[in-house]
């Protein structure tokens, strides 16, 4: 198959087997395999077709016309800001999150916003779409608008069903929970994040970009200046 289809078909299967796990197929599973089974069975498909998207992706390659040419040092500039804001947004999604699968969710839920969640209450996702986005604006190839906008489609469509799903699972808790956070990031209030998901950010921001140079043979980050 040629690498740009099979990498189609990986980023469709990826992102689908996303939304089918998660949402029409999630019932019928959890009640023939339990919770432990479905979440081994989901893990299991999201690796393989995650493996198999990395795969093509590569075999693809780097070359190949771009839409345009952002990669100038105001591009990166842009691009290494955008990501600090990403990774701080993930550190802290981790931090007492009602949409996590874990024991808690309603009372945490209770709490009302705290943390990265004075931003938006889906970090992660956002998180994700904001690693895209800053690919896209680099890199604008075939490759990349396949594989960055499979995930940005996944992480701003996902959030969104995710919203839904929650609100039948936990009823009032979750709807009170959307009552005082916002689907879309308000910037604004990064400062308000807190220390841990500020440090745990900046952490992840290096290592992620240090990464970028072994990974793909080019420097990202505040390493391009170092």
């Amino acid at each position: 198959m040629d690498p740009l289809l099979s990498l189609v078909a990986a980023s469709i299967a990826f992102v689908g087997s996303h939304f089918a796990l998660s949402h029409p197929l999630r019932a019928p599973l959890v009640g023939a395999l339990g919770e432990n089974g479905f979440r081994a069975l989901y893990s299991l498909i999201a690796l393989a077709t995650f493996v198999w998207a990395v795969v093509a992706f590569r075999a693809v390659g780097p070359s190949g016309p771009v839409l345009w040419n952002a990669m100038g040092e105001i591009g990166w500039a842009v691009a290494t800001l955008v990501m600090l804001v990403a990774s701080v947004l993930l550190a802290g999604s981790f931090i007492g999150n009602p949409a996590l699968p874990a024991p808690g969710a309603a009372s945490l839920a209770a709490r009302g916003p705290h943390g990265v969640f004075h931003v938006t209450r889906h970090p992660m996702m956002w998180s994700f779409a904001l690693w895209a986005a800053t690919h896209l604006l680099l890199s604008p190839t075939a490759r990349q608008i396949v594989m960055a906008g499979a995930i940005g489609v996944l992480a701003l469509v996902g959030a969104h069903l995710q919203d839904r799903k929650k609100e039948v699972l936990m009823g009032e808790a979750w709807a009170g929970w959307e009552a005082q956070t916002s689907y879309w990031p308000r910037f604004g209030r990064l400062l308000r994040a807190g220390p841990v998901a500020w440090i745990g950010g900046v952490i992840i921001w290096l290592a992620a970009t240090y990464g970028h140079i072994h990974a793909n043979g080019m420097p990202a980050g505040i390493w391009r200046w170092i």
